[in-house]
C-alpha cells in the first residue's frame, strides 16, 4: 500500500531529509519520500503492516520535528 500523508509545520528541508533517512530504515518500510516544499510524505509498506508502520514513522518523525502534524 502506498499512501500520501499531508504534513503541517515541517520547518526545513534538512529536517525532511533526516526524517526520510530515519523512516527508510524502519522495519516494514518499502519506500518513503518526505517532500519539504510540498509538505507531504509518501509512505509505502505491505498492506497488512501499513498501520503499524505508519505509527512507527510518525513517532520517528516527531522525534526530529516535534511540532509536526500529520493531516491524514
Amino acid at each position: 500500500m502506498r499512501k500520501t500523508i499531508r504534513l503541517q509545520d515541517l520547518d526545513c528541508a534538512n529536517c525532511a531529509a533526516k526524517m526520510e533517512k530515519v523512516i527508510a530504515n524502519l522495519d516494514g518500510i518499502i519506500d518513503v519520500k518526505v517532500n519539504f516544499m510540498g509538505q507531504k510524505m509518501v509512505l509505502e509498506a505491505k498492506d497488512e503492516d501499513f498501520e503499524m508502520v505508519l505509527a512507527s514513522a510518525k513517532k520517528a518523525a516527531n522525534k526530529i520535528e516535534p511540532e509536526l502534524i500529520f493531516l491524514d
